[in-house]
């Protein structure tokens, strides 16, 4: 298909804005933001879109570097090693003009730790926060907590009498499919204010005039125009077009057409997250699959099975083209725990996975329901069709259900779903963060995302351990018989590590943040 002819015959892009200029940033990437509300969702493109609002305490730099955000000064209190203190930035004021001080921060946090926040798994450890002063702020934990500062980074300060007056106080139920005044408005302290944003179409941003770090960061660009463009095709037809000046989500067949564009570039970098697989298996039976009374993933042969069906080289070379790290531990390379012995890609075998098979009693295979998104991961519903194919192989027939990330991620959350697709980023780049969410029981702090029905009383003890084990090399060796059990009982069925092409034009100045998160008021225009 021409490029005229895609773009006229393309509704979407007359949303887009013309006339671009050095101050106006067109945004475009597969997905949109899920929700407004800051606590409601753990999710990448929701905090991308959060922090250009929104600013937490500490951030990541766009290297990934820790870097003072609402709060200039933090450690550990001399008195307590229980207690991490913080002394917050003065002259901060929100969007509509409110000073913002130590209740507002208390208020977000002991928000943030309500069951229906998705960040309460960060905060597991707290057992109090409290003000010490107009500017002054207290975490306190149960046993010293080393790397609560790493936990905090996504963790966004709402205003108290903002969300107050508009019945905001409450989490969005976002599984439950609640709406809320916080999840379609929003008054933070960041660098951009909201204008106007409708779900899926477009949100427009502009700059906040009283703004802190105004005179800190570059803040080139001062209108935002952000919009989720979901076909690949169409998202590269606007970036060449010049309706967009940036993508996130360069799609991994138009690499080389992109970057051979004049006037347009592609940046790449190893990202930190990793695909993978998730499996029920602690169900004594499974709702979508054709065993009756039995559940097929609860036996250890049958994931084994799995696991060497899938060809990862084949996944990068075909459907990547190049553009992944077949990986063996649902860990990126980034994070502390991950080791070369660990991400060893498994061998694929198929007579060896069939004879497993038969093995467990499974020799004329089983089918089941593969949970996959269609707007979230590079190239994840074409990832779900590839693995379709392998596990054929080994005689399971699996059913693809592929559904944007709005109705997939609910599926896991609601444990509706017996086989799914997951991406997980480790903004904290510690295991305990893995662990937290996705290996320990499901309960009230921990274990939001793991929907496999896996529960282990011991694992779940060291992993509580671990927020307040101040001997790092314990710590550590914690961490290395935790991943040594989850990856004997083969917990997730890991598939490769991400990496990010980002497409823009020459003149915008910004490096890959390894997190996806692009922060605008970084981006330079050169």
């Amino acid at each position: 298909m021409k490029l005229k002819t895609l773009l006229s015959s393309t509704a979407l892009l007359a949303t887009l804005a013309t006339g671009v200029t050095a101050e106006t940033m067109n945004w475009a990437r597969a997905g949109d933001s899920l929700t407004l509300d800051p606590h409601a969702q753990n999710e990448g493109p929701t905090h991308a879109l959060a922090h250009q609002i929104y600013e937490p305490l500490i951030i990541r730099d766009m290297t990934g570097q820790i870097v003072p955000a609402l709060a200039t000064e933090w450690g550990p209190s001399a008195d307590d090693p229980n207690v991490w203190q913080f002394t917050l930035r003065e002259g901060v004021t929100f969007h509509d003009g409110a000073e913002m001080d130590s209740e507002d921060v208390v208020f977000s946090f002991e928000r943030a730790m309500t069951p229906d926040s998705d960040m309460k798994e960060l905060l597991a450890s707290i057992t109090e926060v409290r003000a010490n002063g107009k500017y002054g702020f207290e975490i306190v934990t149960d046993g010293p907590n080393p790397i609560m500062p790493s936990n905090l980074t996504n963790l966004f300060i709402m205003d108290k009498e903002w969300a107050e007056a508009n019945d905001a106080v409450k989490v969005q139920d976002f599984e439950g499919g609640e709406e809320t005044f916080a999840s379609r408005n929003a008054n933070g302290t960041g660098p951009y204010v909201l204008e106007s944003r409708v779900p899926d179409n477009r949100t427009v941003l502009q700059a906040f005039d009283g703004y802190w770090g105004a005179d800190e960061f570059p803040l080139d660009y001062t209108t935002i125009n952000y919009t989720p463009i979901q076909n690949a095709a169409t998202r590269v037809a606007a970036l060449l077009s010049g309706e967009v000046d940036f993508i996130q989500d360069v799609p991994v067949q138009d690499l080389g057409r992109v970057d051979a564009e004049d006037g347009l570039q592609v940046i790449k970098a190893a990202q930190n997250r990793v695909i993978f697989f998730g499996m029920n298996q602690g169900a004594a039976d499974l709702e979508n699959d054709d065993v009756e009374g039995a559940n097929p993933l609860a036996d250890l042969r049958v994931r084994q099975a799995m696991n060497m069906a899938i060809n990862r080289d084949a996944i990068m070379q075909v459907v990547m083209r190049g553009q992944s790290i077949p990986a063996g531990v649902a860990m990126p390379p980034f994070v502390n725990g991950w080791t070369d012995d660990l991400d060893a890609v498994p061998a694929t075998d198929i007579d060896a996975a069939r004879a497993l098979m038969a093995e467990a009693g499974y020799g004329d295979g089983f089918s089941i329901t593969l949970h996959c998104p269609n707007d979230r991961y590079i190239n994840d519903e074409a990832i779900c069709q590839a693995a379709v194919g392998m596990f054929a192989q080994i005689g399971i027939t699996v059913n693809l259900d592929a559904k944007p990330k709005a109705q997939h991620f609910p599926q896991i959350s609601n444990r509706t779903t017996d086989f799914y697709m997951l991406g997980w980023g480790v903004p904290t780049y510690d295991s305990e963060y893995i662990f937290n969410f996705l290996v320990h029981t499901s309960g009230e702090k921990r274990g939001s995302w793991n929907a496999t029905g896996y529960s282990n009383e011991d694992l779940d003890a060291k992993i509580v351990s671990l927020a307040s084990n101040t001997d790092i090399p314990a710590r550590d060796a914690t961490i290395g018989e935790i991943w040594a059990q989850v990856q004997e009982d083969i917990l997730y069925l890991p598939i490769h590590h991400q990496v990010l092409n980002w497409g823009m034009k020459n003149e915008v100045g910004t490096v890959v943040d390894p997190e996806d998160v692009p922060k605008f008021k970084y981006f330079t225009a050169n």
